[in-house]
């Protein structure tokens, strides 16, 4: 059903994230009586009771659960209008972002506090975590992943590129010899990261094994430099490990294509200035520190 106007959905949003009517009348400026028919008359319009209410607690009912969810995506959307209009398209309000450890706490960071000193009004979180979360449901504004993507409620901007890389140190390659092909891994000690399998050429792939795993690319490097075997990270990893010798291509040849690098987000009719002001600036300012840290530029 249409609502033909606004009463009682910030009520309702604000009752439902407090847990209190009188938490919430004080939170919204009014009287307790005011939220709870304000409350009602929305149900009435809704023919659905959205909160179980006693005299000790409030909760929401199934309907209400999903109700709340359209109700917050409408004021966010709201306040964002309102405050692109205000501000002549100027990023402000409150951006939410997650990205893995990776490339969150090294790369994406600064560019985020670039943002910041550039645009005041703008607050951000930035939050670094190696699980894929649900955008819409966990109310992030955007996200930057790698690899394929498959959720058809989101929209991709490719912002950068990851080139994945094989390689070893100089003595360990002379003490158990220089693999001639995928399958002559298998002979060799693999540092297993946070991937299952290793990516080559043409789609190959393998499922390392080894004595020595960690979730980290930046320890799998020092394995690596530690002579205890061979490993595949992302090139930003490299620093200049790769030109001055400390480590060594392995099968160079069967590198794979390079993994695209996307900035996520939600599906929404007219993008927001401070999601698109931070894909902007990811696009801008991405690659570059990238290659820097593949040791790529001097």
């Amino acid at each position: 059903m249409v609502l033909a106007n606004w009463d009682g959905i910030e009520e309702f949003a604000m009752v439902a994230r407090l847990g209190s009517f009188t938490a919430a009348a004080q939170a919204y400026g009014a009287s307790v009586t005011h939220m709870s028919r304000s409350l009602a008359r929305l149900e009435g319009r809704l023919q659905a009771q959205l909160l179980h209410r006693t005299t000790r607690s409030l909760r929401l009912t199934e309907t209400g659960q999903i109700f709340l969810e359209t109700c917050k995506r409408l004021i966010e959307e709201r306040d964002e209008a309102i405050a692109a209009i205000a501000s002549q398209g100027e990023p402000s309000g409150h951006l939410r972002i997650t990205c893995s450890y990776a490339l969150g706490e090294k790369f994406v960071a600064p560019i985020v506090r670039e943002l910041s000193t550039t645009y005041p009004s703008l607050t951000v979180t930035l939050d670094l975590d190696n699980a894929v979360v649900d955008l819409i449901a966990d109310g992030y504004d955007l996200a930057i992943r790698t690899g394929q993507l498959n959720d058809s409620r989101l929209v991709a901007t490719r912002v950068a590129s990851r080139a994945l890389i094989t390689l070893a140190s100089p003595a360990y390659l002379s003490r158990r010899g220089r693999p001639a092909d995928i399958e002559d891994l298998r002979r060799h000690e693999c540092l297993v990261g946070s991937s299952a399998q290793w990516l080559f050429k043409g789609n190959a792939t393998f499922r390392p094994q080894g004595r020595w795993r960690c979730n980290s690319g930046n320890a799998l490097i020092e394995a690596a430099l530690a002579d205890m075997g061979i490993c595949q990270v992302p090139r930003f990893y490299l620093g200049n490990h790769l030109s001055e010798g400390r480590l060594e291509p392995v099968l160079p040849d069967l590198n794979p294509e390079e993994e695209p690098i996307w900035a996520v987000y939600p599906q929404r009719r007219h993008l927001s200035p401070k999601v698109s002001a931070m894909v902007e600036a990811l696009r801008t300012s991405l690659p570059a520190y990238l290659a820097t840290a593949s040791g790529l530029v001097a």
